[in-house]
C-alpha cells in the first residue's frame, strides 16, 4: 500500500560539494551543524574534511592529511564532551582523533592486518549502557572489539577457526547494548555470511546465509534489546530480520525485497523513528523504505517453541541522485530529516527529507 504522492517524504538535494578526492564515509558531527567526509586522495593518502552547513552552502573549516586512506569512521564510542572520531584506514589501523588537536591520535593500535572496511561504536554519546566500545571488520577475515581505555590488545577477537577459510569482512554493527551487561556484533561477508556474536557469552549466537555479498548491517537502534536488523547484498537485495525472537532451529524470522538491479552499499535507519530506513545503490538512487509490523510478531511451531513473525516492506519515496554509487550515507541525530550521502562522482550531498512526521 502506498502512500498518497502529497503525503509521500520528499528527498530534496540541499547542497551538494565536489570533492578533489575519493570520499568513502561521512558523518555529522554530533550536536552540531558540522559534517566529516573521509576517503582517500589521488596520491594515496588519507584525507579528512570537516565541514559545516551555512544556510545553503558547505563552508570548509578544517582539512587534515593523513598517511592512509581512511576507509570508515565512527563517533559512537566516545562522550558527547570530547567527540572523538575513530576511523579505520588501508593499513589496517584504528586511530581515535580530537578534531581540535588532529595532528596525532589520541589512540592507536595496527588492528588488522589488511584494509578495516568497517567500524562501529557503541556506549559513548550517552546512548546505551556499558563500555565505549569500536567493532572493526576487515578483509583479513578477523571482527575486533576495542576498548580504548585498553592499549594494544581487542576485548574480542572474531576470527574463522582452524582450516576454514578467511572471508573478506564488509560489515559490523552493534546491537542489544540495552544494559551494562549484554551486547552483540553482528558481521557481515564476501560470501553472504552474516554471523551474530554475542559479547557476553563470547560465543556465536546465530548464522545464516543470503547468497549474496554482504554490503551493510544495521540494527534499527544499538542501544535496546535486540529489534530488528537490516542487511544489504550486492545484488539490490536485502533482508529485515525480526530479532526479538530466535527459534531453536529456524532462527529469526526475516522478509527480503529487491530494492534494484545493483549494489545496496548501505543501510541507516531514521534515529528518531526506527521503523524507517534509507538504503543508498550502486546506481546513485537512495530509496526510504518503512517497516510496518504484523500483527502478531511470533506464533508457536508444532513443537511450542516460539518463532517470529516477519512483517512488510513499503517504499515510500526513491530518488536518484548520481551516475555513481553512493557509499555512504548518516542521518543527522539531531534534526530529523536531515541526511548526508557520499558517492563516488567525488561529490558530498546534503539531503533533507520531508514529511517524516507524517509517516
Amino acid at each position: 500500500s502506498s502512500a498518497p504522492a502529497l503525503e509521500r517524504p520528499q528527498v530534496v538535494s540541499h547542497v551538494q560539494q565536489s570533492l578533489s578526492y575519493t570520499v568513502f564515509d561521512c558523518k555529522w558531527v554530533p550536536r552540531s551543524a558540522r559534517l566529516l567526509c573521509l576517503g582517500s586522495a589521488a596520491r594515496g593518502t588519507g584525507v579528512v574534511q570537516l565541514y559545516e552547513l551555512r544556510a545553503a552552502r558547505l563552508e570548509l573549516l578544517r582539512e587534515i592529511e593523513k598517511p592512509k586512506p581512511i576507509k570508515c569512521g565512527t563517533f559512537g564510542a566516545t562522550s558527547l564532551q570530547q567527540r572523538y572520531l575513530a576511523t579505520g584506514d588501508f593499513d589496517g589501523n584504528l586511530n581515535i582523533w580530537n578534531l581540535e588537536a588532529p595532528e596525532i591520535p589520541v589512540y592507536s593500535v595496527k588492528g588488522h592486518k589488511e584494509i578495516i572496511n568497517s567500524i562501529d561504536g557503541v556506549g559513548g554519546l550517552g546512548i546505551g549502557e556499558g563500555a565505549p566500545e569500536i567493532v572493526t571488520g576487515s578483509r583479513d577475515g578477523t571482527v575486533k572489539v576495542w576498548d580504548p581505555r585498553q592499549k594494544d590488545t581487542p576485548v574480542a577477537n572474531m576470527e574463522p577457526v582452524q582450516g576454514e577459510s578467511k572471508r573478506d569482512c564488509w560489515t559490523v554493527a552493534f546491537g542489544n547494548a540495552y544494559n551494562q551487561e549484554e551486547r552483540v556484533v553482528c558481521a557481515g561477508y564476501d560470501n553472504g555470511d552474516i554471523k551474530l556474536f554475542d559479547l557476553k557469552t563470547m560465543s556465536l549466537r546465530w548464522e545464516t546465509n543470503i547468497k549474496n555479498g554482504v554490503c551493510s548491517v544495521e540494527f534499527d537502534r544499538k542501544d535496546i534489546n535486540m529489534n530488528k536488523l537490516v542487511a544489504t547484498s550486492l545484488e539490490g537485495k536485502f533482508h529485515v530480520f525480526d530479532m526479538r525472537t530466535q527459534h531453536p532451529t529456524k532462527g529469526f524470522a526475516s522478509v527480503s525485497e529487491k530494492a534494484q538491479k545493483s549494489t545496496i552499499w548501505q543501510v541507516r535507519h531514521l534515529p528518531q523513528n526506527r521503523d524507517i530506513f534509507m538504503t543508498s545503490g550502486g546506481s546513485g538512487s537512495l530509496h526510504l523504505w518503512k517497516y510496518e509490523y504484523p500483527a502478531q510478531r511470533s506464533k508457536k511451531d508444532s513443537e511450542g517453541a516460539e518463532m517470529g513473525v516477519a512483517g512488510s516492506l513499503s517504499l515510500l519515496q526513491n530518488v536518484t541522485l548520481s551516475t555513481q554509487p553512493i557509499s555512504s550515507l548518516d542521518w543527522s541525530p539531531d534534526k530529523k530529516g536531515l541526511c548526508v550521502c557520499g558517492a563516488f562522482d567525488q561529490t558530498v550531498r546534503v539531503l533533507i527529507v520531508t514529511k517524516l512526521n507524517k509517516i
